[in-house]
């Protein structure tokens, strides 16, 4: 059995081994698809194909909607190399339950993957036409949330950034710059209306991507690249908007067991790989079975009917109040918490963490005790019965084989985010958040990780993270385990650095006590363990 279109032509084969197919024509979806476009997804890795994928496909097997997605690639085209184009577009969706059963299904409206890349003239001009298209309606993302980062945390341009704004939109290579130069496309060809919807985790996501394509407008604008009606079309949200959205689905990497039990059905080339660019990639993607998404109601174009695929379409108020559930109490918080502390404990799985009594004690804290007071409810989705879910059926699923490495990917972008906000709060209803416990343990667990120095005393490799080497440089130099009486003030550059956790902490009442706990945990082997016992048993 091969996943690819003709190999799908054998439907009694993937019956038999428990495969679901497309009830639709994929070659004539991928047909009108590429004659005229509807929808284009930027960041076309494993989110996007079980999650986004499965919305789409969704549609398409209800008959309400007769064209798939257009991928594109602005980061590693190795995933088009070798994952796409190799299996037709085809991707296989493989559900991992909480009572261990398994579905799977092939995903076939992945119509067309493009490389963003300017270099190669076909692609990219195949990328100006699909861009030109008045069918289009709406462009999404999931390119996590560095991919929409101009600068630095210095506040400088990253060099890539400050290389495309020199060039202009014919030269670019960073993902805002791409999105830009396709806007001025679309702007030079009559200026047409388009949603451009970012489902990356972040906080008033459709904000952030707003902010970052008109950073790259006005910039261009200013070198006299582009005019000041490209500036103007941009702006106009009634023309160009950026509805803002909350996504959540618990997606880990590709797991090798499940290629194993794939190829034994008789499915050929199920490995994962691992590209050029580090992506740990497969034909496949394994995930949990829940999944929640709520857009904001603004497309200018028209959109497909979203909706009756499950789709929350509401307004911005409830969008951002369903993303602050999530991102701040419910899921990402616990996640962010305890994913430092298991790597220093020594938990490779996530769900194993989750039967420490300390761990689960903590997240059971940062949740129902710190989080769910301060948490606006967003009312088309309950706060505590989504963190009820995620505690008593998510979290602690054992067959999604979810790793606390993979979590702890790009941390130091999240800890502001995660915890910022629930601490913002209790300084604006109490006037301080002193009182908190979990919440400044769970910033003492990151800045612990970072020594990448485990409770035994043993080094072990931090997860892929822009600012990791930075971090663990500045860690390692100024602490040492077995030294807590050097801490001093070593840590109030980093306490105070609004940039990583979103306030100044000793502003907050919070930066003595983290200075306090940190002090804990680097006392010696076992320390963590230790500090853990002492302020979650009292």
């Amino acid at each position: 059995m091969k996943l690819t279109r003709e190999g799908i032509r054998d439907r009694q084969a993937f019956e038999q081994a428990g495969i679901r197919l497309p009830s639709y024509d994929v070659d004539a979806l991928a047909e009108r698809t590429i004659a005229a476009p509807v929808w284009v997804h930027f960041g076309i890795g494993n989110i996007f194909r079980i999650f986004v994928g499965s919305i789409a496909d969704r549609l398409a097997e209800e008959g309400r909607m007769d064209r798939g997605i257009t991928c594109v690639e602005t980061f590693d085209y190795d995933v088009v190399d070798r994952i796409y184009r190799p299996y037709d577009n085809l991707s296989l969706s493989v559900y991992l339950h909480g009572d261990g059963t398994v579905e799977k299904k092939v995903v076939g409206v992945f119509s067309e993957a493009v490389k963003a890349q300017a270099s190669d003239e076909a692609q990219w001009n195949r990328l100006k036409e699909i861009f030109t298209a008045q069918s289009l309606q709406m462009v999404t993302f999931t390119i996590t949330e560095k991919g929409y980062a101009l600068r630095n945390e210095n506040g400088d341009y990253y060099g890539f950034v400050r290389a495309d704004i020199e060039n202009g939109p014919a030269q670019v290579t960073g993902a805002m710059g791409v999105v830009a130069a396709m806007l001025y496309e679309r702007f030079l060809a009559g200026g047409a209306p388009l949603a451009l919807v970012s489902m990356d985790n972040r906080s008033h996501n459709g904000e952030f991507l707003r902010n970052s394509v008109m950073t790259m407008a006005k910039e261009w604008n200013a070198l006299g690249k582009v005019p000041d009606d490209f500036v103007n079309y941009v702006s106009d949200e009634s023309v160009v908007a950026f509805p803002w959205t909350m996504i959540d689905k618990i997606t880990p990497r590709p797991n090798t067991s499940v290629a194993e039990d794939l190829e034994a059905a008789g499915l050929e080339n199920m490995q994962p790989v691992i590209t050029s660019k580090k992506t740990f990639i497969a034909p496949f993607v394994n995930a949990e079975g829940p999944q929640y998404l709520v857009v904001e109601d603004n497309f200018p174009n028209g959109r497909p009917p979203l909706e009756e695929a499950g789709v929350y379409m509401t307004d911005r108020e409830t969008v951002n109040k369903s993303e602050r559930m999530k991102v701040t109490v419910c899921l990402n918080p616990i996640h962010t918490a305890l994913t430092t502390y298991d790597c220093m404990l020594g938990y490779d799985l996530f769900a194993d963490g989750m039967d420490d009594p300390e761990l689960h004690e903590l997240a059971r804290r940062i949740g129902y005790m710190e989080g769910l007071p301060v948490v606006p409810d967003p009312g088309i989705l309950s706060p505590k019965a989504f963190l009820d879910e995620c505690m008593n059926d998510r979290f602690p699923n054992k067959y999604m084989g979810d790793t606390s490495q993979r979590i702890a990917t790009d941390i130091s972008q999240m800890v502001g985010i995660r915890f910022g906000e629930t601490i913002k709060a209790y300084v604006e209803k109490d006037g301080t958040a002193a009182n908190l416990v979990a919440e400044p343990l769970a910033i003492t667990g990151f800045l612990r990780y970072m020594m990448a120095v485990d409770d035994n005393g043993e080094p072990f490799e931090l997860a892929p993270d822009p600012m990791g080497e930075e971090m663990q440089a500045y860690m390692q130099s100024n602490f040492r385990l077995g030294h807590p009486e050097e801490v001093g003030d070593k840590l109030r550059p980093i306490l105070t650095n609004a940039n990583i956790f979103g306030i100044d902490l000793y502003e907050a009442g919070l930066g003595e006590k983290v200075e306090k706990m940190f002090q804990e945990e680097i006392a010696g082997p076992g320390a963590v363990r230790a500090t853990l016992k002492k302020y979650l048993t009292a």
